[in-house]
């Protein structure tokens, strides 16, 4: 006889095994078919990795970004420089500073020693008038008649003074050896080689500073009647209002753009830089205030000044020229009066410019040598251009 099953489709007797579970563990000995919680809830959405978030993946990238500006911003040279007004190192990125003849100017190496009763007469340069790029400069030549001027018998610069400055204060004067490029205990001889002159022509210069215990260097114009010491071959090597020592100028790639404060009568087509004389000077031919003419010696503090006849041609004459490229600055840097004398070529005593261009002409000064076409050839002592700065 056949049972057909319940409708329902629902046991109709006891269960055969315990209610918690199958009769018979499952085979295999795997795992539950569910999690043990059990409860018929959704099994948990799987772990992601950290990086797998789209918010953390978003702040990484803008913290490597940061990272990545901040590096650059700070291992960017700066192109522009610092400013001569500051101090800093500004030689050939266009920044002139004007210096008034009485103004320390910055990060100064001494006190002042010129000597304020010595004042120079400004002077206006003869020739250069014809058309020049704008970065050019109209030289003279350092043997110049009325180049410099002064007081008879009264030094510009107190020497003695200068030399006790450094002597106090061994760190600066160590800079200052570094300038000039001989040994620190060489600056006391080497200042005493100078000659005390003032400046009758606004002037264009190196200027060297000193700050955080070097030397810095920048571009600057030294108003005429500022006091300097020159070398012997008349290039303005000490600026005595504040002691820096003073290099050539150096080339620029366009006009130059002035800082500072301008004095009454500046004017950018009268500066001038000091180009070295062919030969050693033995007398400087320079111009009191009241118009009068005396020759000092070179080296002399002015116990030896002597008056002379006014020049024929009284005006320095001047010639169009390019200062040259910082990496030419070594050839005309100080040793051209290194404080021993005991050169005795007629080429110059240890200067490092080649005078091939010039081959001496005479072996005394007051004979110039004739070099110069086509410009004021002066008086006793020679002409006051030259056609292209020797490398200064």
């Amino acid at each position: 006889m056949s049972v057909d099953p319940p409708s329902s489709g629902r046991p109709t007797g006891p269960p055969s095994g315990p209610l918690s579970g199958p009769s018979q563990p499952p085979s295999g000995g795997g795992p539950p078919s569910e999690p043990p919680g059990g409860g018929g809830g959704k099994e948990p959405e799987p772990r992601r990795p950290w990086w797998g978030s789209v918010p953390r993946v978003a702040i990484i990238a803008t913290a490597v970004v940061a990272a990545v500006v901040l590096a650059v911003v700070l291992s960017r040279p700066d192109n522009g420089g610092t400013g001569a007004s500051d101090g800093g190192t500004s030689t050939s990125s266009g920044e002139v500073f004007l210096q008034p003849a009485a103004d320390t100017g910055p990060d100064e190496f001494t006190e002042s020693t010129a000597e304020e009763k010595s004042s120079a007469s400004p002077v206006t340069p003869s020739g250069a008038t014809e058309s020049a790029p704008q970065n050019a400069v109209r030289g003279v030549n350092g043997n110049a008649p009325g180049l410099y001027g002064g007081t008879r018998n009264v030094a510009s610069c107190d020497v003695e003074k200068q030399i006790k400055y450094f002597e106090d204060a061994p760190d600066k004067q160590r800079a200052f050896a570094s300038v000039a490029r001989i040994q620190p205990s060489e600056v006391p001889a080497y200042l005493r080689s100078l000659t005390p002159v003032q400046l009758r022509m606004d002037t264009r210069v190196t200027n060297h500073g000193y700050k955080n215990g070097a030397p810095t260097s920048y571009q600057a114009v030294l108003q005429a009647g500022t006091a300097v010491l020159v070398d012997d071959r008349g290039v303005p090597r000490v600026r005595c209002a504040c002691g820096n020592p003073l290099s050539p100028p150096v080339a620029q790639q366009s006009a130059p753009k002035t800082t500072g404060n301008a004095w009454p009568g500046y004017k950018s087509s009268n500066v001038v830089m000091v180009t070295p004389a062919p030969q050693p000077v033995d007398e400087f031919v320079m111009c009191e205030p009241d118009g009068e003419w005396f020759k000092r010696e070179a080296g002399d503090t002015g116990t030896k000044d002597h008056k002379t006849k006014k020049p024929d041609k009284p005006s320095p004459s001047a010639s169009v020229t390019t200062p040259t490229a910082p990496t030419d600055s070594t050839s005309s840097q100080p040793p051209t009066s290194k404080p021993p004398t005991s050169d005795t070529d007629t080429s110059g005593p240890t200067t490092e410019k080649p005078t091939t261009e010039k081959p001496p002409s005479s072996d005394t000064q007051p004979p110039p040598p004739d070099t110069n076409t086509g410009s004021d050839t002066g008086s006793d002592t020679g002409g006051g251009t030259t056609e292209q700065a020797p490398a200064s």
